[in-house]
């Protein structure tokens, strides 16, 4: 009999033949463990594993600077396959990562609004 050693990350699904109930599949669904949340780093959003760097902070470059993945694993010293588990997580929880950016940039909005009143908002045109 085989036997089968999964890693705490992988679940296994057994399909089962239609009015049978007879097994004829066993797949293993590979969990990516490149993103990850935890209350005490960034408020817990989601972030790169390993580092204190958000989802939507590579999103935003990506999508507002035009940076490309490769620029991305370059300029923030990642692994590429850490930038693309970023952007598949993005593409996955689209609504609440826009939503964050929006708020991101309500508050700095704000700040700066804030700074520019105490006269202390420096500009370069």
């Amino acid at each position: 009999m085989p036997r089968f050693v999964f890693r705490y990350n992988e679940t296994v699904r057994v399909i089962r033949r239609f009015n049978t109930g007879i097994p004829y599949l066993m797949e293993t669904i590979l969990n990516i463990s490149e993103i990850v949340s935890d209350p005490a780093i960034r408020g817990g959003q989601p972030i790169i594993a390993g580092t204190r760097l958000r989802v939507s902070d590579i999103v935003a470059y990506y999508v507002y600077a035009g940076r490309t993945p490769e620029e991305l694993a370059v300029g923030f010293s990642l692994e590429l396959g850490q930038v693309h588990a970023a952007l598949a997580y993005y593409h996955l929880h689209k609504t609440e990562i826009d939503a964050e950016m929006r708020a991101n940039a309500d508050e700095a909005e704000k700040w700066m609004n804030e700074a520019a009143k105490q006269g202390r908002l420096i500009r370069f045109e």
